[in-house]
């Protein structure tokens, strides 16, 4: 983070490529700052990010909407695994 970043208090996930996670009870989630779907299916998805991988776990799944940084899923989300680039 900047001198710049932290006099004007703007967010990290906003100066850097660092994802943040949202979710919100068990049927919808947001993610921020993604690189890449690399697997879509409506049970299993898996998403690049900057620091490692993220695998959404399911059925029902949707990716409702969609812009080039940031991706809301839906559906009845069972579980979430982080996977650490090293």
């Amino acid at each position: 983070m900047s001198k710049f970043d932290k006099l004007f208090d703007i967010p990290e996930e906003l100066s850097s490529d660092i994802a943040k996670i949202t979710i919100l009870g068990f049927n919808r989630m947001l993610i921020e700052n993604y690189k890449a779907i690399l697997e879509y299916q409506d049970f299993f998805i898996r998403i690049k990010m900057s620091t490692g991988l993220i695998n959404i776990n399911g059925f029902e799944l949707l990716m409702n909407e969609m812009t080039k940084d940031d991706l809301i899923i839906t559906g009845n989300i069972e579980s979430v695994d982080f996977e650490k680039y090293e």
